[in-house]
């Protein structure tokens, strides 16, 4: 299997051919994937919902995304691995991002960072990219603004927030990103962006109208709460869980599991010795 690049994903494109990416955020479930030929990983702040319990992403720190990105990093030997930088990690300043950015690329063995927004942070991907860091965008719904935009809704409805939506995506690659997320953006327009940019687009509620597709893999195994639209259950791995843990649980209480196959009795002592033991320390553990 090939190691996915910037430039081999960038080959796809010019191909035509459709780029998968999936959530990860663990080092045995990233080992899956990698084996499974996906062709990107991303380490996504969606931590803060899917592995903390939060609301939102907003809570999640540089230190929590680096703890999460390096587990993952570790994994990938073939698929393209992007850590999100979080909430005001890159937001006050150039300056603030690329020291942000440098460290997500040398603690977590990343090969590009992500971060939110449209025109009001081409300055801070100018400079990332200027140091030699692959920059992923990520337009429309962005996250992070969700208490900008009233919940999470669909971006680029009617013509003044698709022009909105679209004028975005230019600045982002004029800036130097090589790959945008676009996250609930109507169809046409999701393709109309794809069209106009030589950038990797990723889709996520954005039609196969773009280059690639990425999914919140606890949302797609069937082991969130929440189905969104753009969602599609391929597993239902969260039934499957509960189903093993509830016959643990009953095995264990019933006195089942452990059995002798599951024992190492040639490892034991002689009873001979074992009951010299018993003698040696009687006054032990006796009422």
């Amino acid at each position: 299997m090939k190691k996915n690049t910037v430039t081999t994903l960038a080959e796809m494109k010019k191909r035509g051919e459709k780029i998968s990416q999936i959530t990860c955020y663990d080092y045995s479930t990233a080992r899956i994937f990698d084996d499974a030929g996906i062709n990107s990983i991303l380490v996504g702040d969606s931590l803060g919902m899917t592995m903390q319990g939060y609301e939102d992403t907003l809570p999640v720190t540089m230190d929590e995304m680096i703890v999460y990105g390096r587990s993952v990093g570790r994994a990938c030997k073939n698929a393209f691995v992007v850590v999100d930088m979080p909430f005001m990690s890159y937001q006050v300043s150039a300056e603030q991002a690329v020291a942000n950015a440098g460290r997500i690329m040398k603690e977590c063995g990343a090969n590009a960072v992500k971060l939110e927004g449209g025109r009001t942070v081409c300055p801070q991907i100018s400079a990332i990219t200027a140091c030699g860091i692959p920059v992923c965008a990520h337009v429309g719904m962005t996250p992070q603004s969700v208490n900008s935009f009233g919940g999470f809704k669909v971006q680029g409805k009617g013509e003044e927030n698709a022009r909105r939506v679209l004028e975005d995506a230019l600045a982002v690659e004029k800036a130097g990103a090589f790959m945008v997320v676009l996250e609930c953006v109507p169809p046409k327009l999701a393709a109309l962006i794809t069209k106009k940019t030589r950038m990797i687009t990723i889709g996520i509620g954005a039609s196969a109208g773009c280059d690639g597709q990425v999914l919140v893999y606890q949302d797609m195994m069937g082991m969130s709460d929440l189905t969104p639209k753009f969602v599609k259950r391929f597993a239902e791995i969260g039934e499957q869980m509960k189903s093993a843990v509830s016959e643990y649980d009953r095995e264990v209480k019933s006195g089942e599991f452990p059995s002798a196959e599951h024992t190492y009795p040639k490892s034991d002592c002689s009873d001979e010795f074992l009951g010299v033991l018993d003698s040696e320390y009687k006054d032990i553990g006796e009422e």
